[in-house]
C-alpha cells in the first residue's frame, strides 16, 4: 500500500476514535503498524485510542514506544507528541503507586518489603556495594543493619553517657582534633571536595590503621574498655580505625564508598544537638544520642550536620557478621600480602 493510504487509514482510525469506535480505530492502526511499525503519530494515536477506551495497560506500552523513538531520533517535531506520551504515562504511574500503596495491610510492610515496593516503582535507585578496593563475593546488600543483631550493641550503648564524659574532656584541649580527611602537601589530590584537610569534619583517634594510639587511650580509659568487648575487624597496619568523629554545624560529607566490603561502619552518637543524618544507599537515618547506627559504607553514603551545633560520634570499624572465622583469617592473609606486595594499605578511612 502506498504513503497516501496510510495516512488515510490513520485519519479514518481517529475519526472513528472520535464517535467513540475505538475497536474499529485499534483493527485500523494495527493495520498502520504492521506495515510501519516505527509510526510515531501511529503508534501516539493507537497509544490515545486505547486510552479513551480506558485500557490504560495496553495504551503504556504504546506511550513507551514512542517516547523511545523520539528519544532515538531527537526530532523537534515530535516534541508535542513526546509531552502526551510523558503524561499520560506520568499518571498511570502515579495511578499504580497509590493501588500499591493503598493495598499494603493495615499493620503495614515491613521495611524491607516497603523498600522493595519504592524499588519497583522507581522511587529510589538500587544501590549495591560498591567497595573502593576489595570486595568480598556473596553478601547481603544490607544499607542499615538492626541494631539488635548484635549482642553486644546493648551494653556498648550503656556506657554513653562515661563515654561523652571523657569525649568532652578531649574537647579542652583545643589541639586535640584534627582534619578527617588529613593529606600531606607531597600527595596526590585525588579527593578534591572541600572537607580534605578541613576541621569542619575533624577527628581525634584512639585506634589509627590498625594501630592502637596509647596516649589517646590513656585520655579515654573507659571508652578504650568498651572498645576492647567489641568485634573489630583487626587487620595489622590497616584496621581497624576508631575514633571520635566531628562534623561542625553546615558540614557536608559527600557522597562516596567505603574501601573493603568485609567490614560493616558502627557510630555511637554522642553529641547530637539538633537534626543531623547519614543517608546510607536509598535510606536517611537520623542520629540519636545514644542509639547505635551499624551500616555498609560500601552502598553510596552521605552526612550532613544541619544543625546550629557540633555533631560527634564515636565510630569504629567490625567484621560483617556474615563472613566466618576461617574467612576473616583468610582475608587477613589477603590483604596482608597485597599491602605487603604494593606498599600500600587496602584499608584506610571510611
Amino acid at each position: 500500500m502506498t504513503q497516501i493510504s496510510l495516512e488515510a487509514r490513520k485519519r479514518s482510525a481517529l475519526e472513528k476514535a472520535r464517535a467513540g469506535a475505538f475497536d474499529e480505530a485499534e483493527a485500523l492502526l494495527s493495520t498502520v503498524l504492521v506495515e510501519t511499525p516505527r509510526d510515531i503519530s501511529a503508534l501516539l494515536l493507537m497509544g490515545d485510542v486505547l486510552h479513551a477506551a480506558k485500557r490504560e495497560r495496553q495504551a503504556s506500552k504504546y506511550y513507551t514506544a514512542v517516547n523511545r523513538l523520539i528519544g532515538a531520533s531527537q526530532e523537534p517535531q515530535f516534541n508535542a507528541a513526546a509531552k502526551r506520551a510523558q503524561s499520560q504515562l506520568a499518571a498511570y504511574h502515579a495511578a499504580y503507586a497509590k493501588a500499591l500503596d493503598a493495598s499494603a495491610p493495615a499493620q503495614g510492610r515491613t521495611q524491607r518489603v516497603q523498600q522493595s515496593v519504592n524499588l519497583m516503582l522507581g522511587r529510589h535507585p538500587v544501590f549495591l556495594q560498591e567497595p573502593r578496593t576489595y570486595y568480598f563475593p556473596g553478601l547481603p546488600q544490607i544499607q542499615f543493619y538492626d541494631r539488635a543483631q548484635f549482642a553486644w550493641a546493648s551494653a556498648l550503648e550503656s556506657k554513653t553517657d562515661a563515654i561523652r564524659h571523657e569525649l568532652l574532656n578531649v574537647l579542652q584541649d583545643g589541639q586535640a582534633l584534627r582534619p578527617y580527611l588529613d593529606r600531606a602537601d607531597t600527595d596526590p589530590h585525588l579527593q578534591d571536595h572541600q572537607l580534605v584537610g578541613n576541621a569542619d569534619w575533624s577527628a581525634f583517634f584512639l585506634w589509627k590503621d590498625g594501630a592502637r594510639i596509647e596516649e589517646n587511650c590513656a585520655r579515654c580509659p573507659a571508652t578504650a574498655a568498651a572498645i576492647e568487648a567489641l568485634p573489630l575487624d583487626h587487620l595489622p597496619g590497616q584496621a581497624p580505625s576508631i575514633l571520635f568523629s566531628v562534623l561542625k554545624p553546615g558540614a557536608h560529607i559527600p557522597p562516596h564508598h567505603g574501601m573493603i566490603n568485609t567490614r560493616l561502619i558502627c557510630h555511637l552518637p554522642l553529641i547530637v544537638p539538633g537534626r543531623a543524618w547519614l543517608r546510607v544507599g536509598s535510606q536517611t537515618h537520623v542520629w540519636k544520642e545514644g542509639e547505635l547506627v551499624i551500616f555498609d559504607d560500601t552502598i553510596e553514603h552521605e552526612a550532613k550536620n544541619e544543625a546550629s551545633q557540633t555533631r560527634i560520634v564515636l565510630l569504629f570499624d567490625i567484621w560483617r557478621p556474615e563472613i566466618t572465622p576461617e574467612e576473616r583469617e583468610d582475608v587477613v592473609h589477603l590483604l596482608t600480602a597485597v599491602k605487603d606486595y604494593t606498599g600500600e594499605a587496602v584499608v584506610e578511612g571510611t
